[in-house]
Order: structure tokens, then sequence, then C-alpha cells
């Protein structure tokens, strides 16, 4: 039981690690470009106000949003040494924070966005594990 809490939490820390560390190497590579959008739909989260988002942008967030998923969960079930519980907790947590980023960015990204990347964490996860 021990070896699927650290899996789970490892995957977890995995998950965040690599979401956060992408999204700041494209914005280093491009920070007139995927940097500007980040910064502008930070500033909307926090002050409130206008903001566009950009559709190619959102579909590399659910391609990286789904590999970083599948890699979590592999890393998970390796931790772990078995592929269904800690693959299916971690799954089950991501999806939580999942809704969590949903509830945050509801009136900023299309619908579309919300629901495919929200629902694709969990498969993804399993996928990986």
């Amino acid at each position: 039981m021990l070896r699927i809490a650290v899996g789970v939490i490892t995957g977890f820390l995995a998950w965040s690690i690599v979401w956060v560390g992408s999204e700041m190497v494209f914005s280093a590579i491009s920070p007139g470009w995927f940097g500007a959008h980040q910064r502008a739909f930070t500033a909307a989260i926090k002050n409130g106000g206008q903001f566009s988002a950009d559709t190619t942008i959102l579909l590399m967030q659910v391609v990286c949003g789904s590999i970083v998923s599948v890699v979590s969960g592999f890393l998970a079930a390796l931790i772990a040494r078995e592929n269904k519980r800690a693959p299916l907790i971690l799954g089950l947590l991501l999806l939580a924070f999942g809704f969590l980023k949903v509830a945050m960015s509801w009136s900023y990204v299309p619908i579309w966005y919300q629901f495919i990347f929200t629902a694709l964490l969990f498969p993804m996860t399993i996928l990986g594990g």
C-alpha cells in the first residue's frame, strides 16, 4: 500500500513538474506568441478582464497534457510495481485537479478545450499505467 501511495504522489509531482516545465520551455522558445498568450491568460485569471485563447496553443496543451498523463501513469505504475490501483488513483487525482482548473478558467477558454483536456486526463493516465 505504501508503494502505491508513493507511486501516486510521484506521478502527481512528475505531472506537475513536467507540465509547468513544458510551459516554461514553450514560453522561452516563443516569448512573443506562447509566452504572451500564457501571460495574458494568467493576468485574466488574476485580475479579470478579457482574454482571447489561441486555438493552436489550446490544441498543443491537449496533446502535451495527454503525453504528460501517459508518462505520469507509467511512472506511478513503475514505482508502485503494479499497474491497476496506482494509475487509477493518480487518474482520479488529476481529474479532480482538472475540474479545479475548469472552475478557475471557465469564462476564459472555450468549452471544447475544457471538456477534451479534462476528459483525457483519466484515460491517458490509465493507458500509461
